[in-house]
């Protein structure tokens, strides 16, 4: 869902060529599955287009691949400092990071919530654009 809503503020935004966006499992349930029917349909409720997908996990090379490296929730901060090791770059952020908070963005695949989380997603996205704006 993140990748998704970012891409598409950043498509608004006008910044398309100066944005890599892409997302990646940090743990193994979900490698090789398309978004969550839920994710669909909350993005096409909210007017995010998406395309159709097969789930990766992240590899060690991506810590050199992207500048900023986000996590939904702590153990996806924790299974990337795993796969990554030492952050010597401060590349590792959580998402709720960027609007002041420490909390986890809930998953809808425990929750059911998708409203919740695409909420949590959205308000994030927007503060994390805000922020790499401002540093241009």
């Amino acid at each position: 869902m993140a990748e998704f809503v970012m891409k598409h503020l950043v498509e608004l935004a006008g910044l398309t060529q100066d944005f890599v966006i892409d997302s990646a499992a940090t743990s193994a349930e979900e490698l090789g599955n398309d978004i969550h029917p839920g994710t669909c349909v909350k993005l096409e409720e909210k007017g995010v287009p998406y395309k159709r997908r097969s789930a990766r996990r992240i590899i060690p090379e991506d810590y050199g691949e992207y500048d900023l490296l986000v996590g939904m929730d702590e153990e996806n901060m924790q299974n990337m400092r795993r796969c990554f090791g030492h952050d010597r770059s401060g590349k590792l952020h959580k998402l709720l990071e960027y609007t002041g908070s420490s909390r986890d963005v809930a998953d809808p695949w425990f929750t059911g919530n998708f409203n919740s989380t695409y909420e949590d997603i959205s308000s994030s996205c927007k503060a994390l654009l805000r922020t790499l704006t401002a540093q241009k």
